[in-house]
């Protein structure tokens, strides 16, 4: 398989587009998870956009190809099994995105099409400014807040309301408010409270956060509240959610109804009249955007009239009434020193550029990705360049380009390693693939000090002082070399020197014993904690390639227990029996996971780190949503059309059920539902004896 990147949309064949549409689906579906499950995105808002756009277009230009994984079907990522879920009353949807002036009139333009409009009738629009933080929903039942909420995957979010309890200038209790009121809006962290919490960071020896944006996330899912209150965290309010009594009739009214409730709004909120009008705004608030105590990344335009906005709808992504119109990414100028490489827990060796320090996009710069060896060649980048930075979205730094003509002499271009530097393993590129990897997989010592780190993290195993600067000076130590190795840290550490144990103890290191004892015992006691783990939290934590959190839980769904889970894999190696087809047929699995999970256990090393874990923990079976469903535990598959509800909606409905949804029709289906032009899973599904339903006997079954 060639790598299709660097191919032009209107210049893909229909086999090449089916390919870019596997690949953009598993792409975007990691960095969802990244950003808005881990807050660490590993790219910048606009190579993200860039990812979407293509989808998008390929989507367009092939419709039949549309795949049920669809970026353009999701929202954000999974929520956290760190907190109790919430399913949203009302979807929190994501916006689409424009670049440019002509995107913005062509939005226009379309709502007039859509609604009929003549050409010279006004469409208001309500332009505000897009902060950059994490979007919360606040719900009031007769006037008082009992609930908050992330957006999570924008059907079910994760419960902050005591943190969200925390943020000064949020009413507690409203005069006057409807018997159900969900507000939604962004929850952000300002200059003077970032500068203040890296401080605190230093001074207590844990690392500074790098943007505003992950610091805020991080802020507002603290398990421990009374943290997040100390944290000036600050919330502006845009929109609703489910509402009782509706009392107003445009966007801009319902924010004059929220202030007089003392809801904080962006002042900087405007309603406009035409496009001039919202270009000239767009233009005005760049000028100033580096002046403002908090980040935007755009301006949103949302159609004012509400009548209007109903009509419009949504698709499953975002709604047609409203658009997110990006800004340009901050850029720099500056030096190469070095190129170096890095590898990933994965085994990608990502090249990195180390620059002399410049400030950007309101932080320091002196590392930037140059993401791949295509990339190096493509802009011909070398050490020593002066080169263009830009920081979009303020995540990872990266460099646009190389000033040539600034270039002293006749560096020599890069040379991409061929083996990797830290395990001499070869580095290979497979065919279709950007990144080159190392093949030495667990033998490799920055693969094997990567997975632990991710071993570790909050939405793995998330065990209190073991983060990243613990677990890697624990490693070099030689005190923890596999996961397991986490387990035994208290009974070596009790152990007399001469008798294997770690000399000198933990307790006893640093200028003050006693509240390193202190320390070390929180330690111990958050490792006792999670020897009981839940099997999605567990498939999680291992690391393997292309399993996220959501993949996790599909999995642990699946397959119910460890044992159960590691049976299917061993007898999935056979790609023509009932094992491998289950394991594929999962929805939101397929061939390439499926892969991944079959080669990860094929591997001697890795099932000896299973087997120490599963020696040392208690894996949690999967358990069901508590439902009284009569679609609970069983396996759906839904074809052909549906006329009354979408695909998607069909497949989260099935779910928050307790049952599971598969792609395709197997021995282990209980269920198929068939719309219009169900064609072979129908015909299959009778093969086999399995109970068919149409699509108003599904509704009937599930209550409507």
């Amino acid at each position: 398989m060639s790598d299709l990147r660097g191919i032009a949309v209107e210049s893909l064949k229909k086999t090449q587009a089916e390919q870019e549409l596997k690949r953009l689906a598993q792409e975007i579906s990691a960095h969802d998870g990244l950003y808005h499950g881990d807050d660490a995105p590993e790219i910048s808002d606009q190579a993200y956009d860039a990812l979407r756009r293509r989808n998008g277009d390929i989507e367009a230009r092939f419709p039949d190809l549309i795949r049920d994984d669809s970026p353009s079907k999701n929202v954000g990522a999974a929520p956290s099994t760190a907190f109790t879920k919430v399913r949203h009353a009302q979807a929190m949807l994501s916006l689409d995105n424009a670049f440019g002036d002509d995107e913005v009139s062509e939005f226009i333009a379309r709502v007039r099409r859509f609604l009929g409009l003549a050409e010279d009738e006004a469409v208001a629009l309500v332009a505000e400014p897009k902060i950059d933080g994490l979007s919360a929903s606040l719900r009031y039942e007769a006037g008082k807040f009992v609930q908050g909420a992330t957006r999570g995957d924008g059907t079910t979010g994760e419960d902050i309301t005591a943190n969200l309890a925390t943020l000064f200038g949020l009413p507690k209790t409203i005069s006057g408010a409807p018997d159900v009121l969900e507000v939604r809006g962004e929850v952000y962290m300002d200059r003077p409270a970032f500068e203040a919490l890296n401080i605190a960071q230093e001074a207590a020896g844990k690392p500074a956060y790098i943007n505003r944006r992950n610091a805020a996330a991080g802020s507002l899912r603290q398990l421990d509240a009374s943290i997040t209150g100390t944290r000036n965290l600050g919330f502006f309010a845009y929109s609703w959610g489910e509402v009782s009594d509706r009392t107003w009739d445009t966007q801009w009214d319902f924010l004059k109804q929220i202030s007089k409730w003392k809801f904080p709004t962006n002042p900087l909120t405007k309603r406009c009249e035409s496009l001039d009008e919202v270009l000239k705004y767009y233009a005005d608030i760049g000028a100033k955007r580096g002046d403002l105590e908090y980040d935007i990344d755009g301006i949103v335009y949302k159609v004012d009239r509400l009548d209007w906005q109903e009509r419009l709808g949504h698709v499953s992504h975002h709604p047609r009434w409203a658009l997110a119109h990006k800004f340009p990414a901050e850029q720099a100028e500056t030096k190469i020193l070095k190129i170096e490489v890095q590898v990933g827990r994965t085994g990608a060796i990502t090249p990195v550029a180390r620059l002399e320090p410049v400030f950007v996009g309101g932080v320091m710069v002196s590392n930037a990705t140059l993401h791949n060896e295509d990339n190096i060649r493509e802009k011909d980048i070398r050490e020593g360049d002066t080169v263009i930075i830009q920081r979009a979205g303020d995540v990872i730094p990266q460099v646009v380009e190389a000033v040539t003509e600034k270039r002293k002499g006749r560096p020599p271009k890069f040379k991409y390693p061929q083996v990797c530097p830290e395990c001499g393993s070869a580095a290979v590129r497979e065919e279709g693939e950007a990144v080159r990897r190392c093949t030495g997989g667990l033998i490799c010592p920055a693969q094997r000090k990567e997975r632990l780190r991710h071993f570790v993290s909050r939405d793995a195993f998330d065990i209190p002082g073991l983060g990243e600067k613990q677990i890697f000076q624990f490693w070099e130590e030689g005190l923890i070399k596999e996961p397991a190795d986490i387990f035994d840290l208290e009974r070596c550490n009790s152990l007399p020197a001469d008798q294997g144990g770690i000399d000198p103890p933990l307790q006893d290191r640093g200028a003050e014993p006693g509240k390193r004892a202190k320390s070390v015992a929180n330690l111990f006691a958050g490792i006792a904690a999670r020897r009981d783990i839940s099997l999605e939290r567990f498939l999680y934590a291992l690391g393997i390639r292309h399993v996220g959190q959501t993949t996790g839980r599909l999995l642990a769904q699946n397959y119910g227990s460890l044992a159960g889970f590691r049976e299917a894999m061993t007898a999935a190696t056979d790609p023509d029996g009932e094992a491998w087809a289950h394991l594929e047929a999962i929805d939101g699995i397929g061939p390439i996971v499926a892969q991944a999970l079959v080669d990860f256990f094929a591997e001697g090393h890795n099932e000896k780190v299973v087997d120490d874990l599963d020696a040392a923990l208690t894996v949690q079976d999967f358990v069901q949503p508590d439902t009284d469903s009569p679609i609970a535990g069983k396996t759906v598959v839904f074809t052909g059309s549906l006329e009354t509800m979408t695909r998607d909606e069909a497949k989260a409905r099935a779910q928050s059920l307790g049952a599971k949804v598969a792609g395709s029709v197997s021995k282990k289906t209980d269920l198929v539902i068939l719309g219009p032009g169900s064609g072979s899973k129908g015909k299959k599904a009778t093969e086999l004896g399995i109970e068919t339903l149409d699509e108003q006997g599904w509704l009937d079954l599930i209550g409507g």
